[in-house]
């Protein structure tokens, strides 16, 4: 009888059976894989007592066919889909794709506020202190859109409250505007982290807030208040020194407003020497207004 017949391998079966095992290493196979894909993210399944009895069979299996459940049952159902175990796992597709849906559903301002305090697709979320939407009147001709909260913002749940938005309210002053005629938001609405600016996979999950917070809204006329704002909604690459001043058009859902970059408040705290530049961007505000009516 031949050895292999007994459950032992020969002499040359084990020789050619290691040198195949060196072939896989020397071409760099360094683990062992199964003909499945495994689940790590998954318990094991619990090891059943040795100490617990089979059940005997009543009948053979040939006498005993499994029944056929109809189609629509909760045994032919497929499994409930595992929820995202934080909102960092989520791509920024599949957030921006979130952030549509629900966007789509809100049919006010109201409506929408709520909406974006209850989206988990931005992972800043986790570390923000409050949700920042909106300060001023909603139906005021005027909509000012700056870039993302800091931490005066973040600790009041308001846009634009700390210095630089004490700078805003004076240029807004200026040309006779204040919260009952302007409306003040952010193209983020969480704090990012020391300040940093906020990275493309964040801007993505909260522009679709932001393209329907603006269709709610309906100003008349748009202030894209730092560079942020300016390339997350007019989808330019350029810096907001170059385009700032020059009267360009938001073009979303069917609406075509006038939008006008501007610097950002901070910035102009860090360089004053441009303030003059933001005079004259707040007056072309102002001509524009009056030109429209508003």
């Amino acid at each position: 009888m031949y050895a292999n017949e007994l459950g032992r391998e020969s002499p040359d079966e084990i020789l050619s059976a290691g040198a195949l095992l060196r072939f896989y290493v020397e071409a760099g196979a360094d683990e062992c894989i199964g003909d499945m894909p495994v689940d790590r993210t998954e318990a094991p399944p619990a090891r059943p007592s040795m100490a617990a009895p089979a059940a005997p069979a009543t009948r053979p299996a040939a006498q005993n066919p499994p029944q056929r459940l109809p189609p629509g049952s909760a045994a032919n159902a497929p499994p409930p889909l595992r929820q995202l175990a934080s909102p960092a796992l989520l791509s920024a597709q599949a957030a921006e794709t979130a952030a549509s849906r629900a966007a789509r559903a809100c049919d006010d301002v109201a409506q929408l506020k709520s909406a974006v305090a209850a989206f988990e697709g931005c992972a800043l979320k986790a570390t923000a202190t409050n949700t920042v939407f909106a300060r001023g009147n909603p139906a005021a001709p005027l909509m000012l859109i700056g870039e993302a909260p800091g931490r005066d913002e973040d600790a009041q749940g308001f846009p634009f409250v700390g210095q630089s938005g004490q700078l805003l309210d004076r240029m807004l002053a200026a040309i006779g505007r204040d919260e009952q005629n302007a409306y003040i938001s952010n193209v983020i609405f969480w704090r990012p982290p020391g300040n940093r600016d906020p990275s493309p996979e964040e801007i993505i999950a909260c522009r679709p807030f932001v393209e329907r917070h603006i269709a709610l809204v309906r100003p008349r006329v748009i202030g894209l208040v730092g560079r942020h704002a300016a390339a997350t909604l007019l989808g330019t690459s350029q810096g907001i020194t170059k385009l700032r001043g020059k009267w360009l058009v938001y073009t979303r859902d069917g609406l075509e407003i006038p939008a006008l970059p501007m610097l950002h408040p901070a910035y102009l705290l860090r360089q004053p020497g441009l303030k003059r530049e933001a005079w004259r961007d707040m007056l072309s505000l102002a001509l524009k207004l009056e030109e429209l009516g508003a």
